[in-house]
């Protein structure tokens, strides 16, 4: 393994490329987690110093060794159902109404989005929320089809068990009552558990950076990006969240993770409290 205390003086080039690429800050402080995460794959690329391995992430015309220190340094901790709050909110009153505005005629189809997905528990936590209200006929006569839900993550290697939609049994086991794993999971080979394709269809996964516009992406009725700015610098959090506040509809909502809170932005975000849930809602005086 390579040590990376061996080459201080280049520290700061490192943390730097490691912000450019996937929107992670971390100081001098955090000189353990570059060792852990990094340590064993500057060594597998026989660099001789840090600088030679940024180069060589720079140079490599494949994007597969930026690509092994993106999966490499992003956190991939999820799970199901993450924070028992919010998705009451979401079950008992959030979907429910937006499904009424479809009902209605006021919308033809809710959008929804989770950035910096990780491996997907979040986004299917969603799309499994909405099979169940549609058996207990809770959407208003609506499929769940209604609702189009797009994931996105920079870390390739999540993306692909994202899309995949399998998940081994520790995985399975974390936040997942047995309800939902009997009902919409199939067990298949490896003592793994694969989406029904129900569930499965109603989420796209794309690759995409935090850094970069969302414009493509067009607009959204409610956006979930929970447990990820916790790593970002003020001034990258606010450009972010002044980003994703002009991707939310009027009177649409962003939620963030447990931890986390917005003291900036209240021309654009005020703070909605549903059911015991925080959520931030997008102030339509101020829409494009």
């Amino acid at each position: 393994m390579f040590d990376i205390s061996k080459s201080l003086g280049d520290f700061p080039l490192l943390s730097e490329f490691v912000s450019e690429t996937c929107c992670i800050h971390m100081g001098p402080d955090k000189l353990y987690l570059f060792q852990a995460r990094l340590g064993s794959l500057i060594a597998e690329t026989r660099a001789q110093s840090v600088r030679e391995f940024i180069s060589k992430a720079r140079t490599d015309a494949t994007g597969r060794l930026r690509d092994k220190i993106i999966d490499a340094m992003t956190t991939h901790e999820t799970y199901w159902f993450r924070d028992s709050r919010p998705w009451t909110a979401m079950e008992e009153e959030v979907l429910p109404r937006l499904a009424a505005k479809v009902a209605g005629g006021e919308k033809a189809r809710i959008r929804i989005l989770c950035a910096a997905c990780s491996t997907g528990q979040e986004p299917y936590s969603i799309a499994l929320l909405l099979n169940k209200l549609s058996r207990e006929n809770r959407l208003r006569g609506l499929s769940p089809s209604a609702f189009e839900i797009m994931a996105f993550d920079v870390s390739p290697g999540s993306l692909f068990i994202a899309s995949a939609g399998r998940y081994s049994q520790l995985e399975i086991a974390r936040g997942l009552p047995d309800y939902w794993r009997e009902n919409f999971f199939d067990q298949t080979p490896g003592n793994t558990w694969t989406l029904r394709d129900p569930v499965r269809r109603l989420v796209s996964f794309k690759r995409h950076n935090l850094q970069d516009s969302f414009a493509q992406f067009g607009m959204f009725d409610l956006v979930l990006c929970r447990n990820v700015a916790i790593y970002f610098r003020d001034d990258f959090k606010k450009d972010l969240f002044t980003r994703i506040a002009h991707t939310i509809l009027p009177g649409g909502h962003l939620l963030l993770g447990g931890a986390e809170t917005l003291f900036t932005h209240q021309d654009l975000l005020q703070i909605e409290r549903i059911r015991e849930a925080i959520f931030f809602r997008r102030l339509p005086q101020t829409a494009n």
